[in-house]
């Protein structure tokens, strides 16, 4: 019996290693990856089959990312007090609901519903994941949340070629509904094997990173300006990638060669298909290498130097991207600077606001890419009026801002906040110390 117990807690152990969990966390995030990044694939032929006009089905994107986004506080409540488990199975449930919502819908308000049907699945999925892989590695923050971000972000490279070709060969319909059930199921099967987090002793946080010792609450969080500094630089620089996101497709049949045939290595491909897995692949490849990286410059020296890099890979889509060739490659470098976003910005928020909320705090802040893409109406309007043009300058401005100031008030402002939540810990453990005099009474 003894020895029965030591291989069931053997196995136990081993399934529960961190790694494990974070691997499962990383497959749960490529599966719902398609809710956002292969969504351009369907715009025009649902628009042919419907007429509803493009804008009309783009709000249905950016009802999307605003319920995927905004809800997350409340997922990651639900994470931090009940565990992942039910959290991602019912994430697992409205991911296939939705998807075959999209496939049925008649008429707009229905594709509206399934909107945010998919935001709940995919915010529940996101926002568990990335909390809980802060959770287990307290000593590699950057690189754990790059890793887990990047399953969203590289998913859909591994499907939008299938998805594509559905699409042309048995309609939008049968893509919605086929790959819908099949990422619902798969999410489901994953969500049986998490457990919550339970970092081992060796792990502590990293010297080179500075990290708070407290931990703050949201309702705490919210109160300090400097989580609104954060909020503010997440939304200029998220503003380019999600609008880059959503209008790929657009943009490229209004310049006359989405579905040019380009080879590269090799392969043969729509310029379309092509740049959306070229964009997917640089999108998921930055998050780990960036939180990797932010592990060890710091988290501002690394937006500093994405957030310009995204800037003016904007400026070269604007300059050069009439070129086909040009436009695969300013394209993916868009998306391989925005990554940066969703592995920094995570450890960010942990290292300043403590790591026992971190997936509620995390989901609070993430909260500004669904601020963001209200801009893509906006920016649909703008590129009628006044061309893509006007649309590429004003999203890179916004970002490289957003990088000037990550340096210039960011980094002061975090430093000074860490140093005071420091002393305040220092004061209140000698408050409740006991007192030297006490050991003679």
């Amino acid at each position: 019996m003894a020895h029965t117990k030591r291989i069931e807690g053997g196995y136990t152990a081993r399934w529960h290693n961190r790694w494990v969990q974070l691997a499962a966390g990383i497959l749960c995030m490529g599966l719902v990856a398609n809710l956002q990044y292969a969504w351009t694939l369907f715009v025009v032929p649902m628009d042919s089959r419907h007429h509803w006009g493009q804008a009309a089905i783009q709000l249905a994107f950016s009802i999307f990312i605003v319920t995927e986004t905004w809800l997350v506080p409340v997922e990651g409540w639900l994470v931090d007090r009940f565990g992942p488990r039910p959290v991602v199975m019912g994430g697992a449930c409205c991911v296939a609901l939705g998807w075959v919502l999209d496939a049925w819908a008649p008429a707009l308000p229905v594709l509206y519903v399934a909107a945010v049907i998919s935001g709940i699945g995919a915010g529940c999925v996101y926002g568990t994941c990335v909390g809980t892989a802060l959770k287990w590695f307290p000593d590699r923050r950057g690189l754990a949340a790059g890793m887990t971000a990047a399953g969203f972000g590289a998913g859909a490279a591994l499907t939008v070629i299938p998805i594509s070709n559905m699409i042309q060969h048995a309609g939008y319909e049968r893509a919605f509904v086929f790959f819908g059930l099949l990422q619902g199921a798969c999410i489901m099967a994953l969500a049986l094997l998490m457990v919550r987090p339970k970092p081992p002793a060796h792990a502590a946080g990293t010297k080179r990173i500075v990290a708070t010792k407290t931990d703050y609450t949201t309702k705490q969080m919210v109160r300090a300006p400097v989580f609104w500094v954060m909020y503010a630089m997440f939304v200029c620089v998220a503003a380019g990638g999600i609008i880059a996101t959503a209008q790929i497709g657009p943009i490229a049949k209004s310049y006359g060669f989405a579905s040019m045939p380009v080879t590269l290595a090799a392969a043969t491909l729509p310029l379309l298909t092509m740049t959306l897995s070229i964009n997917n692949l640089c999108n998921g490849f930055t998050r780990p290498l960036c939180g990797f990286i932010s592990d060890r410059i710091g988290r501002e020296n690394t937006m500093f130097i994405t957030f310009l890099g995204e800037g003016l890979a904007l400026l070269g889509l604007r300059a050069f991207g009439h070129d086909p060739y040009l436009f695969m490659l300013f394209s993916g470098l868009v998306f391989l600077f925005y990554g940066d976003i969703f592995s920094n910005f995570p450890a960010t928020c942990a290292d300043t606001f403590g790591a026992k909320y971190a997936a509620g705090n995390a989901g609070t802040l993430y909260t500004a890419k669904g601020t963001a893409a209200m801009l893509v109406p906006v920016a649909t309007l703008l590129a009628i009026h006044g061309g893509w043009n006007m649309v590429f300058d004003l999203v890179a401005c916004v970002a490289m801002m957003a990088g000037v100031s990550a340096k210039v008030l960011l980094q002061p402002m975090r430093r000074r906040w860490i140093f005071q939540s420091g002393v305040e810990a220092r004061i209140a453990d000698a408050a409740f110390a006991p007192s030297p005099l006490g050991s003679h009474e």
